[in-house]
């Protein structure tokens, strides 16, 4: 029998580590990799099921072309690189190329394929684009930029008490070994949970303080947390004093708030409030957890501020058990928000390329003596800066693509169209539709999709489709004939996760930091492509390099990595412009003396570059050593070599303030904007529902075998197959509904037959629907079925975070309408 073949799971952020046993093409069985150092054999009972995803008739294997009825014919791979590049170059010569908008980065593991999507970007003038990220994560990513300039995670294992702010990592993990975590810290009676959910989720059963805050109120109820500690005087006086600015006017603020009116507002008794702050305040560890149950909530921008003083106030920052910035594989360059609004944006990022041209020229110069064809360009300190920014402003989009960072993610560019703030260089989702259907001469013309479903996925699917109608084109890869796929022009079929080399950028570990290339653990299915190829030979048939330059660069990674990056540097020091297309440069030449089927992974020498860079220390303590490229190099080649996870960098607790990207290493905690809104609270709008639309559809909860859509064989859910709408026993049996019986579920945008499930883990007002159903999947008889409600067919455009624009997916307005007499099929 063969070995098991080590690789990843794919469903959540945490990219565990599996090892999968092969037969022929199928994943026949799996199990969590002891080898991996982030994971350790833990998975989930998701993963188990992988197979699903990687086989079934859901797979297509030839490009596909629309025609004017809307019917699709087969074509071959060299008449779909033909056309598409030629409507591509259309497009941008007769309407600009920042008239192309990219969309997709390939969900929680699929990001190479993004990565060497920046060459096609950069190759067309391409300047906008988005992903799920900015349904969800922009706001948070705003106020963690204008508090320290970076991304946080917190470690969970450890802390004393553990927050979650509408997150059930139960179901949603995103954190390490969640469920044996969960069950330890619900044992242990020293350690505390704290959950804030309108649910009795699976996470807040366990915790010893579920604060059951109604849907829309959880601002109020955060403020009131942090109006207790800071009017109890339970602060953190050394750690405020030490390592923040701004605490004068936070004090202000929260000494008025009136705790007692607003725990009434939130629906939360204030004894349970006052008792959950207490714990906060006095324990020795505490880490805080935030995600969609209030990122598509209202006020989103403002709760995720709220969210972040509880443990800052508090002094939970830089010790084990509490929050922690941390290194990243691929640069934030900027996170978001490094200034106002108002102002100049991209301080941090300019600030940050400037470390990196330093380093680069540094480590140019340093290998110059033993490399003359370097030593020979001319003035070469200034070349080599001009072609490290270059380089760097093709590599800093690798995390901006997926995280949000990158130059000008500070929010005061705005989208072409509507305006819209756009926040870590990502265009909210809500207002897409709108940037292509009307006449406006900058709107949007050709939409590029990759590895995404936004037809399905964003609010409003039925405008969605309309303005992919309304382009003049539109290209879909993906493994599936998907929602979105059946309304583009040309779809282009993808090899999947486990037939060429991925990975995610999604590194958020600390002290010890981890990167996993998965090696393909099987070939291509045929007829399909990895993504690099395919950008790969679409910037062929675009001829947007010289052939001498793919010589010359091929030469000289046949001598060595030492050589070949001279030599990349002094060429893309010598013409700049090359830099936008470093990927495909990558590929086309450093990818050809690796493993062939390894070479989409090429674009991670220019990451690891950047990585050692920027992470010098630390990825030195974590065995890359050396001058110059060296570091880099060996971390790449250690990348490339691996069969499972790298550690990348090594930090410890005393390098966690170096993350902090402030001049001055404190945080910044006063922002304005947000305190105006807290001062606002007791005046501000409570309820969004209406006599016509009493119930909160929260459309899109996660559940055991809900992930996404990933999977879109229903064939996979052993329990709930048909994703039943969960009401609380009160709403049921004012409306005359029973479990198991049917209903019509009704929003402004549009209505679904439901089937009701009476559940205990309800409040009343409350109803939710499960994420990742209301999919097609081929039967093989020529039709197609489908399970469940597709929830966007029922949520808005309008319903959006005032500041980020992201939507409430999880505050919709609803009825529910008994059905009499109905007969289930």
């Amino acid at each position: 029998m063969a070995e098991p073949k080590a690789t990843a799971c794919v469903l959540c952020e945490c990219n565990c580590g599996i090892t999968v046993d092969v037969e022929g093409r199928r994943l026949a069985k799996i199990r969590g990799d002891k080898a991996h150092p982030a994971s350790e054999g833990y998975t989930c009972e998701k993963a188990m099921r992988l197979d699903l995803y990687q086989n079934g008739a859901h797979r297509i294997t030839t490009p596909l072309k629309r025609l004017p009825d809307g019917t699709y014919e087969e074509i071959d791979w060299h008449t779909a690189i033909e056309e598409i590049a030629a409507k591509l170059s259309a497009v941008k010569e007769e309407r600009g190329g920042d008239k192309i908008f990219f969309y997709g980065g390939g969900g929680q593991g699929n990001h190479l394929g993004s990565a060497n999507a920046l060459a096609l970007r950069g190759a067309l003038g391409s300047v906008y684009h988005s992903n799920a990220l900015a349904q969800e994560k922009t706001g948070e990513i705003w106020v963690d930029g204008r508090l320290y300039g970076g991304h946080t995670k917190g470690d969970f294992e450890h802390a004393e008490v553990l927050v979650f702010v509408g997150k059930n990592p139960w179901q949603s993990h995103s954190f390490p070994r969640a469920r044996p975590v969960l069950k330890q810290v619900a044992a242990d009676p020293n350690r505390s949970m704290i959950v804030i959910d309108p649910r009795v989720s699976e996470t807040a059963a366990m915790a010893e303080h579920h604060l059951r805050v109604l849907p829309g109120r959880d601002a109020w109820l955060m403020a009131a947390l942090v109006g207790v500690i800071v009017q109890e005087d339970l602060v953190d006086a050394g750690f405020i004093a030490t390592h923040t600015a701004g605490y004068d006017e936070v004090h202000a603020a929260f000494l008025a708030c009136d705790v007692t009116a607003f725990a009434e507002i939130s629906g939360v008794d204030e004894g349970e409030i006052r008792a959950a702050a207490r714990r906060i305040a006095t324990a020795s560890s505490v880490c805080v957890y935030e995600d969609l149950g209030i990122q598509q909530a209202p006020n989103s921008t403002l709760v995720s501020y709220l969210n972040k003083l509880l443990w800052i106030v508090t002094g939970n920052f830089g010790r084990p058990g509490t929050m922690y910035l941390h290194s990243s594989f691929a640069l934030l360059a900027g996170g978001s928000g490094s200034g106002s609004p108002r102002k100049k944006p991209g301080a941090l990022a300019r600030a940050q390329k400037q470390l990196m041209t330093r380093t680069v020229t540094a480590a140019a110069t340093a290998i110059s003596a033993t490399l003359p064809a370097l030593a020979r360009v001319p003035q070469l300190r200034t070349k080599v800066e001009a072609g490290a920014s270059a380089l760097l402003d093709a590599m800093v989009p690798l995390a901006g693509g997926m995280l949000g960072g990158g130059a000008g993610s500070g929010g005061g560019r705005t989208s072409p169209v509507t305006g819209a703030k756009i926040i870590g260089g990502l265009i909210p989702c809500n207002s897409i539709a709108d940037e292509i259907l009307t006449d406006h001469p900058n709107r949007f013309r050709a939409m590029w999709i990759d590895s995404s479903n936004p037809a399905h996925s964003l609010a409003d699917s039925p405008r969605f489709r309309a303005a992919m109608r309304a382009l003049d084109l539109s290209v879909v890869i993906d493994v599936a004939f998907t929602e979105t796929a059946r309304e583009a022009d040309y779809v282009l079929p993808a090899a999947s996760q486990y037939e060429k080399p991925e990975a995610t950028f999604f590194n958020f570990e600390f002290p010890r930091n981890v990167f996993h290339l998965r090696k393909p653990i099987m070939e291509p299915l045929e007829g399909t492509l990895p993504e690099p190829e395919i950008y790969a030979r679409l910037l062929r048939r675009m001829n947007v390099v010289d052939d001498a330059v793919i010589a010359r660069l091929r030469r000289a990674a046949q001598t060595g990595r030492d050589t070949f990056g001279a030599t990349f540097l002094a060429t893309v020091a010598a013409d700049p412009a090359l830099g936008k297309i470093a990927p495909y440069l990558l590929y086309e030449t450093l990818g050809t003396t690796l493993d062939p089927r390894l070479r989409g992974a090429a674009v991670l020498w220019g990451v690891s570059q950047m990585c050692a860079m920027s992470n010098a220390k630390a990825v030195a303590r974590a065995g890359f050593t050396g001058s110059g490229l060296t570091p880099g190099n060996r971390l790449f080649d250690a990348i490339i070599e691996s069969p499972t996870g790298v550690v990348f960098t090594d930090d410890t607790w005393d390098d966690v303030w170096h993350y902090v990207k402030r001049k001055d290493r404190r945080f910044t905690i006063a922002i304005d904007t947000l305190l105006d809104q807290v001062r606002d609270l007791p005046t501000a709008r409570t309820e969004w529902t209406t006599p016509e639309f009493p119930l909160v559809l929260a459309a899109g909860e996660r559940r055991s075998f809900t992930a996404n859509t990933i999977f879109r064989n229903p064939d996979w859910r052993r329990r709930d197959r048909d994703g039943r709408l969960r009401i609380s026993a009160e709403d049921a049996t004012a409306l005359r509904l029973t479990d198991g019986g049917p209903a019509r579920l009704v929003t402004a945008n549009g209505s679904a037959t439901v089937i009701i499930e009476v559940s205990d883990m309800m409040r009343a007002g409350n109803i939710a629907l499960p994420n990742g159903l209301g999919l097609d999947y081929p039967t093989g008889d020529g039709t197609t079925t489908s399970a469940g409600v597709s929830p966007n067919e029922l949520t808005c455009l309008e319903l959006k975070d005032e500041f980020a624009g992201t939507p409430w997916h999880k505050h919709v307005p609803a009825r529910l309408e008994a059905i009499e007499d109905a007969v289930l099929t």
